[in-house]
């Protein structure tokens, strides 16, 4: 065992700093399948199947968009900002 011993809360607080694309991605998708549910008593002429289809897709769709988004950003963070930042403290010193 290591010496220091990070608790849930920090541990979910660093992740969410590191990733924080994760639970806007998992916020969205639980938007998405709670308004598709809520609508499903008003769907209409619309198969049962075909619903659900679309729910899926569109939280899929939302979710793979958020991972998208942040391995964009955390590319940007590594490649294009962090070395600027190198450079820029290598001229200063």
């Amino acid at each position: 065992m290591s010496s220091y011993e990070e608790g849930n809360d920090s541990k979910l607080m660093r992740k969410v700093k590191e990733n924080p694309f994760v639970p806007l991605g998992l916020a969205g998708f639980v938007g998405i399948v709670g308004r598709q549910l809520y609508k499903m008593k008003n769907r209409g002429d619309t198969k049962m199947s075909v619903h659900l289809i679309h729910m899926r897709v569109a939280a899929q769709g939302f979710v793979v968009g958020a991972m998208t988004v942040g391995v964009l950003y955390s590319m940007y963070n590594e490649y294009i900002r962090h070395p600027k930042e190198e450079q820029n403290a290598g001229k200063h010193s």
